[in-house]
């Protein structure tokens, strides 16, 4: 039997810290309530776990006011409430040509209602330069909204500069952080951030179903959904309060539950010690792969402008084949293809051949990485 080496941590983080699934674990067994369903002690004990989750995120991202935080099933299901809640025909947005499918095709169906939709290229290794956001602003821009890091190439993006941009011309700055929340810090208050949209089980170690969407004060989101909220139930209107607005229906408790341990998790372990070893592992990682005859490897040259996301190809084979060989052969569980983001693979110039992605994470060791370097010399040794 080989022993598996997850190295997929771009699409969902393995393993967990051990706090994360002993949350979950305890809330299903011993509390199980519907938050803000009633109020007898289940229901009281579930509701303040969901405030805990949103004051810990509201501490770690430098929100103010929790309340302004609304969770969603997932960074995607965040990212479409917030351009399909404030878009509308004559709108102008724009993005970087790296977005993930998440907001790139929410924007193609709005291109379709008549919101207007400009990308920006960024260069060969998914790099962006702020001047050119600048250029593409007019008269109608409502909105700039990118990723702040690449699934593919880990490329960071500058969202300081892009949100003082947008300030300054009084543009709507909406932020992607699904691959960067839990490892890179993010201060929305900084960064000039109106609506973050996050995801909980990439970094910030939370279980699949779980993130949310951070609004601005003062900023209205139209809802994409009506029903439930345990507020103001003898109304047939539904609520117009945050986070009440955008959080119809029962939310995945347990799933925040395992949220919170995670954030509890990350604080205590401090972002910068997790993003140093992170770091040490890609450099360990990149410099492996760069002396394999044959293997390219796409993204930023400087290992301190990108996360641990490492897309690469073995020349004459297949990064489908490189992605069976892999994990049959060797167990590294890694991931090929377009990765749900074909504007970046066109941005790269990979967009035909797709590559093969690996991503590291805090629980990966040296030996993983060594492991990962052997198996990639020995697939190429047979080209």
């Amino acid at each position: 039997m080989v022993e598996v080496i997850y190295m997929d941590n771009a699409a969902t983080s393995y393993p967990k810290p051990e706090t994360v699934y002993e949350a979950v674990d305890s809330f299903n067994r011993h509390m199980g309530g519907n938050p803000g369903r009633g109020s007898n002690r289940s229901t009281l004990q579930a509701g303040s776990v969901i405030q805990q989750t949103r004051e810990a995120l509201a501490d770690l991202f430098n929100i103010k006011d929790s309340l302004r935080i609304a969770f969603a099933h997932n960074v995607t299901d965040a990212i479409n409430i917030g351009l399909k809640g404030i878009l509308r025909p004559g709108d102008h947005v724009i993005t970087t040509s790296m977005e993930h499918n998440a907001v790139a095709r929410p924007l193609y169906f709005l291109s379709q209602q008549g919101v207007e939709w400009t990308t920006v290229p960024c260069d060969s290794e998914g790099k962006l330069d702020p001047e050119d956001m600048r250029k593409a602003i007019k008269s109608n821009t409502r909105m700039i909204c990118m990723l702040h890091a690449s699934n593919l190439t880990g490329t960071i993006m500058p969202i300081e500069e892009v949100g003082r941009l947008a300030h300054q011309e009084d543009v709507l700055f909406m932020v992607d952080c699904a691959q960067t929340a839990g490892v890179l810090p993010i201060d929305v208050e900084q960064c000039n951030i109106d609506l973050l949209a996050f995801t909980g089980h990439k970094s910030l170690y939370g279980l699949q179903g779980t993130g949310g969407l951070y609004v601005r004060p003062g900023l209205t989101v139209n809802p994409l959904k009506h029903g439930g909220t345990g507020s103001f139930s003898e109304h047939l209107q539904h609520p117009i309060l945050m986070p009440d607005s955008l959080e119809s229906g029962t939310l995945n408790t347990p799933g925040l539950a395992g949220l919170l341990a995670g954030i509890q998790y990350i604080k205590a372990t401090g972002l910068a010690n997790i993003l140093q070893r992170e770091q040490v592992l890609m450099e360990r990682l990149v410099e492996g792969l760069s002396s394999i005859k044959g293997v390219s490897i796409y993204g930023p040259t400087d290992l301190k402008q990108r996360t641990a996301v490492l897309a690469m190809n073995i020349e004459g084979m297949d990064c489908g084949e490189l992605s069976v060989s892999l994990d049959y052969e060797y167990g590294i569980v890694n991931r090929s293809g377009l990765h749900c983001a074909p504007l970046a693979h066109q941005t790269i110039g990979t967009f035909e051949s797709g590559t093969c992605r690996f991503s590291p994470g805090f629980f990966t060791t040296e030996a993983d990485i060594d492991t990962v370097i052997r198996a990639v010399h020995e697939l190429a040794s047979r080209q």
